[in-house]
């Protein structure tokens, strides 16, 4: 029984390094469809040469009585690091709204290789002038 144990947390030994370095080698990538908690969704296109993408925008959370229409958004990348995690950025141009989100974020992969985008958005309504223009971002 003391060998088994003795094999068994050698190949666990063996096996955790390998493990950890193949989490380290997989790269974010942002192409693809992406969901939210709050059910939104976006889908984006593979990244150009420059780093750049586009895709669109389906929001399921809106301060508007109108009917939510998915949305055209363009961004970039940052070139990917080492660790593959890289920082991007990108505009959604509403098309039931008028006003226009930019979001900023870095892609995460965790050691099972799941994929999770981190972000923080400044939204920007259109306002009557420019004495309104303290209320106008969210």
């Amino acid at each position: 029984m003391g060998g088994l144990r003795c094999c068994l947390l050698l190949a666990l030994a063996l096996l955790g390094p390998h493990a950890a370095a193949a989490a380290a080698a997989r790269k974010c990538v942002l192409q693809g469809l992406w969901r939210n908690e709050l059910g939104s969704n976006m889908t984006l296109s593979a990244l150009d040469t420059a780093g750049t993408f586009s895709g669109s925008y389906h929001t399921a959370v809106a301060a508007t009585n109108k009917q939510i229409l998915v949305s055209p958004l363009q961004g970039s990348q940052q070139h990917p690091n080492a660790k593959g995690q890289p920082t991007f950025g990108f505009t959604v141009q509403w098309q039931f709204a008028d006003s226009t989100t930019a979001f900023v974020g870095q892609c995460f992969v965790d050691r099972r290789g799941k994929e999770t985008l981190e972000t923080m958005w400044l939204l920007r309504e259109e306002v009557p002038s420019r004495r309104d223009a303290w209320k106008a971002t969210r």
